[in-house]
């Protein structure tokens, strides 16, 4: 190819890509025009899949556009953040994620994503405090009780978590380092599935978020000894927390909005901007706190940055718990 040739070439790509961004620009003004789909990773009836939904609905009324939930769970969240990842960045597929997302890195050598590089922070949706249950047919009623009954039976007891590396699984691994019990891991891929086996009495216990637990707590299908947070639930007040307990353990599981990397910041801020003002309305702040979650609606800047120190926290737990993906 002769000089020219190159020449004329780079000014074509040059008048693309000048289209292009003009396109993209034109797009963002005005988003957006048609649905939205928001992916969660996990399978539906969960925590976070029950506040999306809420979300996403007042979201379709301010936005006059469908705003469409759509679960692919499984591989600790991994599925559907890689799905978003690999999506057009144009605000239209975005991810909703736990704590697993800054856990992952940790427990996995090979994702197929970066959190932090493959995407743009859009909020901090909220946080909630964990719960500690038992089955009802568990004969114990505080957290003391339950750690002298597993430690009078190492290894008998079983705990749910809705997968390898999620918040309940490192949750309860810090439980049992903090407490000494012996307590043995069984994963499920769907949230109902474990609900279901720990009030059966087939599964002993789990540390989970209080939402999608709130409705079996109160109905007495599933015993509460305490909450993670550093104060009493709202939703549960008369749970103690872990620390009145004698336990040093406080952890929560917050819940980002991502889109992906290279979305245009105009379409990011009106994502943001739309979710913060339906995050302050009364109706979805008493909707959030009667399920134990606290809103919140922060800046994509303090995302990203809290997503770092999450990143590095997690890090260490797992180095000091020594714990591995079965």
């Amino acid at each position: 190819m002769t000089l020219r040739s190159w020449v004329m070439t780079g000014r074509f790509m040059a008048v693309a890509a000048l289209a292009l961004a003009a396109a993209s620009a034109a797009s963002a003004d005005n988003f957006p025009a048609r649905p939205v789909r928001v992916i969660v990773p996990f399978a539906s009836g969960g925590s976070l899949d029950v506040l999306v939904r809420i979300l996403g609905q007042k979201l379709a009324e301010s936005w006059k556009q469908p705003v469409v939930v759509d679960n692919r769970p499984g591989a600790g969240g991994n599925i559907g953040a890689e799905i978003v990842a690999k999506a057009i960045p144009d605000g239209y597929t975005l991810l909703t994620h736990s704590p697993s997302f800054a856990v992952n890195v940790s427990l996995q050598k090979n994702l197929a994503f970066d959190p932090v590089k493959d995407f743009a922070p859009v909020t901090l949706l909220g946080a909630s405090g964990s719960v500690l249950l038992v089955t009802p047919s568990l004969p114990v009623r505080s957290v003391g009780e339950l750690i002298a009954h597993a430690k009078a039976r190492p290894g008998e007891f079983t705990y749910a978590s809705t997968g390898n590396g999620t918040a309940g699984h490192l949750n309860m691994e810090l439980f049992k380092l903090l407490t000494g019990i012996d307590v043995v891991h069984v994963p499920y891929r769907v949230i109902a599935q474990a609900q279901t086996e720990l009030m059966s009495g087939r599964i002993a216990l789990w540390i989970t978020t209080i939402p999608g637990a709130l409705p079996h707590i109160q109905a007495g299908k599933m015993r509460a000894l305490a909450v993670g947070s550093a104060s009493r639930s709202t939703a549960l007040p008369n749970v103690p927390t872990m620390m009145e307990a004698g336990i040093a353990y406080e952890a929560s599981t917050w819940y980002g909005l991502y889109a992906p990397a290279g979305t245009p910041k105009t379409t990011v801020v009106k994502i943001y901007s739309g979710l913060r003002s339906v995050l302050a309305t009364s109706d979805v702040k008493g909707r959030f706190s009667s399920l134990g979650v606290e809103p919140y609606g922060s800046s994509p800047e303090h995302l990203a940055k809290y997503l770092r120190e999450e990143i590095a926290k997690w890090a260490d737990v797992v180095k000091k718990t020594g714990m591995r993906l079965e």
